[in-house]
C-alpha cells in the first residue's frame, strides 16, 4: 500500500471506528471479543484497500468482513466466560435501572443462545436497521433465507424468553 492509501486507510478507520465498534459489541456481546473482531476485520479491509478505494464507499465490504468473521469465530469453540473491563459501563438517564437491567440481561441472555446467522440477522435488521436485500448482499444469502432466519430467530427468542415482552411493557 503506498504513503497516499495508507494515509486514507487511517483517516476512514478513525472516522468509522466507533461505529463499526458497535456493531462488533452488538455480534459478539463483549467488548474484548468486539475489539478483536474489529482489529480481525480492519485487517482485512487493509489487504483490499487499494481495490476498494477506486470502488467507493468501503462501509459496506467491512460490514461484511465483519459478519463473517463473527461467523467464523463462533464456529470455533471458545468457551470464555469472564471478561476483565478496565471501567463500569455508563448508566443510562431512565429512572428504572433495575427494569432496564433485567431486560438488557434477559435480552443478552436470550441473543446468546441463537446462531451466530440468526444473531448477525438480527442485528443487521434491527439494530443496523437495514433492509432485507441489504442484508442478504452483506450476509451473501438470498433474501428468503434474511426473511425466514429472522422469522426463526424471533420465534425462538420468544420460546427461549418469554418474558422479554413482559419486561419491555414494564420499561
Amino acid at each position: 500500500m503506498d504513503t497516499d492509501a495508507e494515509r486514507e486507510f487511517r483517516d476512514y478507520v478513525a472516522a468509522r471506528q466507533d461505529a463499526l465498534l458497535r456493531i462488533a459489541m452488538v455480534l459478539t456481546g463483549h467488548r474484548e471479543d468486539a475489539e478483536d473482531l474489529l482489529q480481525a476485520s480492519l485487517t482485512k479491509l487493509a489487504l483490499r484497500w487499494p481495490a476498494l478505494q477506486r470502488q467507493g464507499s468501503p462501509d459496506a465490504y467491512v460490514r461484511k468482513i465483519l459478519y463473517h468473521q463473527h461467523i467464523s469465530r463462533w464456529r470455533m469453540t471458545r468457551n470464555r466466560k469472564e471478561y476483565a473491563t478496565a471501567e463500569l459501563p455508563e448508566r443510562g438517564s431512565s429512572g428504572d435501572l433495575a427494569g432496564e437491567s433485567a431486560l438488557r440481561i434477559a435480552l443478552a441472555q436470550a441473543l446468546d443462545r441463537l446462531s451466530s446467522k440468526q444473531r448477525a440477522v438480527l442485528v443487521l435488521r434491527y439494530y443496523e436497521d437495514l433492509p432485507e436485500t441489504d442484508a442478504a448482499a452483506i450476509l451473501g444469502c438470498s433474501v428468503g433465507t434474511v426473511r425466514s432466519q429472522t422469522h426463526r430467530a424471533l420465534g425462538r427468542l420468544r420460546v427461549l424468553n418469554p418474558d422479554l415482552v413482559a419486561l419491555r411493557e414494564t420499561v
